[in-house]
């Protein structure tokens, strides 16, 4: 493996972490939306905000890493990027500010109004954000993004960019990816509190979303060969083991939900969800920007890369253990505060 490989590996790492870390975060917010009126809802919200409260600003990190990995070690893919996506990347960046300092100010509403108010602010943008984030992937990977990162060209408009048939299904897949991982993951949450009758809706409606998004994955597949055949080609061939590795995780999950089994279903549901980007990295592999720039092609300086690497080696020191160890207290409720009554 060479050094550019290697920095591309750690990047995309990063990208896996966080769509399995934000991807629950954010589709906790999806769930928060649904949850129905003040009384009805209150159940689920009290679980989301018991849930997420420890962490949520934690996710982010594998975000700005893979930015600044971006950035300093592909910086000519990084500026084409930034051209081309600038108007989804835009929406993602307020969706993500938006929906923290409204999960935050929710907390101390002075008024039910004011809760509601804020509640919606937060669900909505928990819903829209990996929506944009998924366009951005998808522009990406449809080989939409000239090497030069003009904001159009006579092949593909700036709108075009992200707003095609490969960007809009991988926006939806992302939001409905995000949204069942975050209800598997509270379903084990309620089952582990002893919410029985809470984890009882929140499974059926996870098996519902589980369905729902394998219709979309499947409805995807024609999508892909007609609209990203560089992409599709991938996914049928080098990447076909992770692909079909996913959706025997997908599989195993559905049936330990419904076996009652939601903490055995919550890991083979992450799984399933890195199994899934991992295929994306490697069918998009040596394309940076497929069809335009290779990985090699868009590489920096060779100190810069050293240095990357270097300094993900310290952050694997120093940053991870601390990560792993809040992620432990909060799994075994000893940070946040505990739901007040029991559903």
């Amino acid at each position: 493996m060479t050094t550019v490989d290697a920095v591309a590996a750690v990047m995309f790492a990063a990208v896996i972490l966080y769509s399995v870390f934000g991807g629950a975060d954010f589709g906790s917010g999806v769930w928060d939306l649904t949850a129905g009126n003040a009384r009805r809802g209150a159940p689920t919200r009290r679980l989301i905000d018991h849930a997420i409260g420890p962490v949520w600003e934690a996710n982010h990190v594998w975000l700005i890493f893979v930015l600044v990995f971006l950035w300093t070690g592909f910086p000519s893919a990084f500026a084409a990027i930034m051209r081309t996506l600038a108007v989804p990347f835009w929406l993602a960046g307020l969706g993500i500010v938006a929906r923290g300092a409204a999960f935050a100010f929710r907390k101390y509403s002075p008024t039910l109004r004011w809760a509601q108010v804020t509640g919606v602010i937060f669900a909505t943008a928990s819903l829209v954000t990996p929506f944009f984030l998924g366009t951005i992937a998808g522009g990406i990977a449809s080989g939409r993004v000239p090497a030069t990162g003009s904001s159009g060209t006579a092949e593909t408009s700036a709108t075009e960019a992200w707003l095609n048939p490969t960007s809009l299904l991988a926006g939806v897949l992302a939001t409905a990816t995000c949204t069942y991982l975050a209800g598997v993951l509270l379903t084990a949450d309620a089952e582990r509190l002893g919410y029985h009758d809470l984890m009882v809706e929140l499974r059926r409606k996870s098996l519902t979303g589980g369905v729902i998004t394998g219709l979309i994955v499947l409805a995807g597949v024609p999508v892909l060969l007609a609209d990203s055949p560089t992409l599709a080609d991938g996914l049928l061939g080098r990447a076909l083991p992770l692909v079909i590795g996913s959706g025997l995780a997908g599989i195993i999950t559905m049936v330990e939900l419904y076996r009652g089994r939601p903490r055995q279903a919550r890991m083979v549901a992450a799984a399933a969800v890195a199994l899934v980007v991992a295929g994306w990295g490697a069918a998009q592999y040596p394309w940076i920007l497929v069809d335009q720039v290779t990985v090699d092609e868009a590489a920096g300086a060779n100190a810069a890369l050293i240095g990357l690497l270097v300094a993900s080696g310290l952050a694997a020191v120093l940053v991870l253990p601390p990560l792993v160890y809040l992620l432990a207290l909060a799994d075994a409720n000893q940070v946040g505060t505990a739901p007040d009554a029991k559903p």
